[in-house]
């Protein structure tokens, strides 16, 4: 009898413990994507000290679609795909720029130590370095235009966060005013319902 009263309780728990677990939601398979290209900034000695605001910002985008509401889940995901695309861009342009400063210093120690050289072989060196900076140059430019996107990706992404805002604003507002309207409905319909007949008074002998 024991035994049966045991099993019994085991399985209602068991029973319990599936049903809890599928009625938890899994974590959405894009967002975990985007964790994941967010943690691979992260993880790069060389470029994880840049885009931190970036970064934060994105984390919190991703945070925001998990507790997002099925209505808004589709808006929140797209703005936390833009704010890890932007940390993305950010942390790889700063990362070659680091490598631009490094190249300019290297081009300055060249130009230095062609100096002590003699003229034929300083205005060989010269030349290469004149190359070297305009291949700088033109990676400095492209450098630039990535900059120039990651600006337009973070603009439109703040007009993302912006027109959700709004929506939700006048959706709030809506029904608002509807219950105020349900509200004045019953007011007048209490206010029209007829009222109780007095007692009459009874006579005096």
């Amino acid at each position: 009898m024991n035994a049966r009263c045991y099993a019994r309780r085991l399985g209602l728990a068991l029973a319990c413990a599936c049903g809890i677990a599928a009625a938890a939601p899994a974590d959405d398979p894009e967002l975990a994507r985007l964790g994941q290209r967010l943690s691979a900034i992260e993880a790069r000695p060389d470029a994880a000290q840049f885009g931190a605001y970036e970064r934060l910002r994105a984390r919190q985008a991703i945070d925001a679609a998990r507790e997002a509401r099925s209505r808004d889940r589709a808006w929140a995901v797209r703005i936390a795909d833009r704010r890890v695309e932007t940390a993305e861009i950010v942390s790889r342009t700063q990362l070659a720029q680091r490598e631009i400063d490094r190249l300019d210093r290297e081009r300055s120690e060249l130009l230095v130590e062609a100096s002590r050289r003699d003229a034929e072989r300083a205005r060989a060196e010269a030349e290469r370095l004149r190359v070297q900076a305009q291949i700088q140059a033109e990676e400095a430019e492209r450098l630039r235009q990535a900059a120039d996107q990651e600006a337009l990706a973070r603009q439109e992404a703040e007009g993302l966060l912006d027109n959700v805002a709004s929506q939700q604003a006048a959706k709030l507002k809506a029904a608002r005013e509807r219950d105020a309207e349900l509200a004045r409905q019953e007011a007048e319909l209490l206010g029209q319902s007829p009222a109780a007949p007095k007692p009459k008074p009874k006579k005096k002998k």
